[in-house]
């Protein structure tokens, strides 16, 4: 039986991001993909949404989901990030009330985290607190993927934690936490947390009882990805030149092997 992907993303014409970020590394990891653009652009110029879309999405999961138990919906809660948001407050207790509650994965950077659950993150025990927030919410997987939080191999590293429940045997309840150690890139990206998203769903459903191979599978996807692009676009720039945004459009379909089978270039570290 195949393994089927609805994509409901923004679409871009130009760069990967949205559902031209996902469905290629899904395609690759053998899905097949069916695509809704939430929006469409001619390049990329942020998320739009309101509640009403929103809604839709929940009311379709529910429908879903009602007809096949069996469905996971990853939610990428698109809210903000450096302190501050970017679509309108009003979507904020929509995703608290609705959509978190029906998602199985989420995938919030640490301010999202902070705004979903209401509390701070300082520390590490903060991050796993807020985790076990989020999943009293609903979903069973929860990554944080990024923090402003201190890596212990320095300031050149961001941490991403992430936290899965499954039930084992005897339907005793189980808990893998993880912290990931992930090299810094001077660069700005667009799509890559699309890619996240897209690759860390293919890697859970391939690995449904190992978070943290499937987390170190996707962040290393992510990192080969990560460093072609920043190659090629420095050869495009040219000796002494910052990239352009264009030159910068992450080389997807270029690392296609890499997403395929990656080598894994940062390990997990388990809680």
């Amino acid at each position: 039986m195949d393994c089927r992907v609805l994509s409901i993303q923004s679409h871009v014409v130009r760069g990967y991001v949205g559902n031209k970020s996902a469905t290629f590394p899904l395609q690759v990891l053998g899905f097949e993909v069916d695509s809704i653009n939430s929006v469409q652009f001619s390049n990329h110029t942020g998320y739009t949404r309101d509640v009403s879309f929103l809604e839709m999405v929940v009311s379709m999961v529910q429908e879903l989901k009602g007809t096949n138990p069996s469905l996971v919906y990853v939610c990428d809660p698109v809210l903000g990030d450096n302190g501050a948001m970017y679509v309108p407050e009003d979507l904020l207790p929509v995703y608290r009330e609705k959509v978190v509650p029906v998602a199985d994965i989420i995938t919030p950077n640490q301010f999202e985290a902070e705004l979903l659950t209401g509390k701070k993150i300082s520390t590490e025990k903060d991050a796993v607190e807020a985790i076990d927030l989020l999943h009293a919410m609903g979903p069973h997987t929860v990554v944080i993927t990024s923090s402003d939080l201190l890596s212990p191999l320095g300031d050149q590293h961001l941490v991403a934690l992430g936290s899965q429940t499954t039930v084992g045997a005897g339907g005793t309840k189980e808990k893998q936490q993880i912290r990931m150690d992930i090299p810094k890139v001077d660069a700005v990206f667009v799509g890559t947390g699309d890619l996240f998203a897209a690759m860390l769903l293919a890697w859970t459903h391939h690995h449904p009882n190992d978070l943290k191979t499937a987390c170190e599978k996707t962040v290393s996807g992510m990192q080969h990805v990560i460093k072609r692009t920043i190659t090629y676009a420095k050869e495009m720039a040219g000796p002494g030149s910052r990239p352009s945004p264009a030159q910068l459009e992450l080389r997807v379909v270029q690392s296609k092997a890499d997403i395929e089978e990656p080598s894994i270039a940062v390990e997990a570290t388990v809680l």
